[in-house]
């Protein structure tokens, strides 16, 4: 089967996200520094069927298709408008707060959290018009430095 990347672009840092649109399933979500894109998504390409690649149209995302480019793949760019602030809310619809956890403020479990790959997630998701579940638990704050 193949599988779509799809990336929320940004000066220092983005949010990836592996993808197979026909399962609704995410299956990687990380967060890098944006001068690791290029390498890592060659070697994620080097191991999975990629057919495409989305990138939101937001900063930096000329620079990333640029980069990109020698793939030879599908790359699309894609509104990502307000994705950053939808991405507190497609936090908790992925991990809701139960017990007595939920007594507390929502916000200050992701005070301070990287939402760049829930924002990566909320550009497939707004593309494919689909909402996608997770193939594990994944954890959508995960940083590779």
């Amino acid at each position: 089967m193949s599988r779509v990347i799809t990336i929320d672009p940004g000066k220092s840092k983005c949010g990836l996200v592996l993808a197979e649109i026909s399962k609704k399933k995410v299956y990687k979500a990380i967060i890098l520094k944006s001068e690791f894109i290029e390498d890592y998504v060659k070697n994620l390409n080097d191991v999975e069927d990629i057919s495409k690649i989305i990138i939101g149209n937001g900063t930096t995302s000329r620079e990333i298709v640029q980069k990109l480019g020698f793939l030879k793949k599908e790359i699309i760019t894609f509104e990502e408008k307000n994705t950053t602030y939808r991405a507190k809310a497609r936090y908790f619809e992925l991990f809701p707060i139960s017990g007595w956890k939920a007594l507390i403020p929502r916000e200050i479990f992701i005070l301070n959290k990287n939402l760049d790959a829930i924002s990566a997630l909320i550009i497939l998701e707004d593309y494919c018009k689909i909402k996608f579940t997770l193939n594990q638990n994944i954890e959508f704050k995960t940083w590779l430095k």
